[in-house]
């Protein structure tokens, strides 16, 4: 299985996903459609990604630029652009995947969508953001 998500920098909240057995652009793009049906957010909000050739297609770019978003990638060789999502997914796979085997992909992929809504983002404590769930910190975001 391979999982795309979409991140909201400033709360840490997963605010779209998207799984596939193969991994290729409708992958991400998938994830995208969640993230922007979901959130709706104005023109101009930046998408930064890393260089993967999935993020790179011309149907993602094309979405991208349909949502009135500007795009950004990683610098080649540089990770430190993507830290927030490589801990997001180290955090998956220590903290929820490793522990378990799953029989089906379809039970794997309940289980992530459960431990990303159900635990990622309004239970768990993030040191990024004053040690706060990202539900939390996304409310105090709406707030101010």
């Amino acid at each position: 299985m391979y999982l795309a998500v979409i991140m909201d920098l400033a709360s840490r909240r997963i605010v779209g996903w998207s799984m596939s057995h193969r991994l290729h652009a409708d992958l991400v793009c998938h994830a995208l459609k969640a993230a922007y049906w979901r959130r709706k957010p104005a023109p101009g909000l930046i998408m930064h990604s890393d260089r993967g050739c999935q993020y790179a297609s011309g149907s993602h770019r094309r979405l991208i630029a349909d949502f009135r978003m500007l795009q950004s990638m990683s610098r080649r060789v540089n990770c430190w652009d993507n830290a927030p999502m490589e801990s997001f997914f180290k955090t998956l796979k220590v903290e929820r995947v490793h522990q378990l085997r799953y029989e089906t992909r379809a039970q794997a992929r309940l289980d992530i969508v459960e431990w990303i809504e159900g635990f990622y983002n309004h239970r768990r404590l993030h040191s990024s953001i004053g040690y706060q769930t990202s539900a939390r910190a996304e409310s105090s975001l709406m707030a101010a």
